[in-house]
């Protein structure tokens, strides 16, 4: 059984997203940042950091988003996220999702410029590719809930980040994301500024 705890938004839409993708069955657990409902006795007991995502599986608890989206992509192998039998494609994957883990995601609380910095070298390793690796993996789907947060929080001007606007598009035409969008804005979201 598989138990996903996010806020709507976050971080853990990535998640989210991954498990539409995938088609499993799992209990959704949204959480209100607004209300400390990430720092209750009763979450810290699954997750003591108090963050989202967490993934429950079979009563264990996995966490960051990079290990949550990997888990489901191998348990989940038809699905397509991970590419197979290609070590340099995987391990494509595994560069993208460190990059974004330790660099994109980070920038945001580094300020615009930084965060403006970050993003145009993420546009530039993404170059013509439709997908960061040239298939649809994972790694869209992390790079993809940045991009839209960065969206919605500094409005880039038109034409200032056309690969990742396209690969934004890419995604928004995505069943799996348009569900996960609008069951998380149902919720509302909550992000800080």
């Amino acid at each position: 059984m598989l138990r996903l705890y996010f806020a709507p938004g976050s971080s853990a839409m990535a998640a989210h997203i991954a498990l539409h993708e995938v088609g499993a069955t799992f209990e959704s657990r949204p959480l209100s940042f607004h209300r400390k409902e990430n720092r209750t006795p009763e979450y810290l007991a699954i997750n003591p950091e108090g963050k989202v995502p967490t993934l429950v599986i079979d009563g264990r608890a996995l966490t960051e988003v990079a290990g949550i989206l990997f888990y489901l992509a191998r348990r989940f192998p038809e699905a397509g996220l991970l590419p197979r039998d290609d070590n340099e494609a995987e391990a494509q994957v595994v560069s993208w999702m460190s990059f974004i883990a330790a660099t994109v995601h980070p920038a945001r609380r580094q300020g615009p410029e930084r965060n403006r910095s970050v993003f145009t070298v993420a546009e530039h390793r993404l170059g013509g590719l439709e997908w960061a690796v040239g298939r649809y993996s994972i790694a869209d789907i992390h790079l993809f809930r940045l991009f839209w947060r960065f969206r919605g929080s500094h409005d880039p001007a038109p034409g200032e980040f056309p690969q990742l606007t396209a690969h934004y598009h890419r995604m928004m035409a995505r069943p799996a994301v348009r569900k996960t969008i609008e069951i998380e804005a149902a919720i509302g979201y909550e992000l800080p500024a």
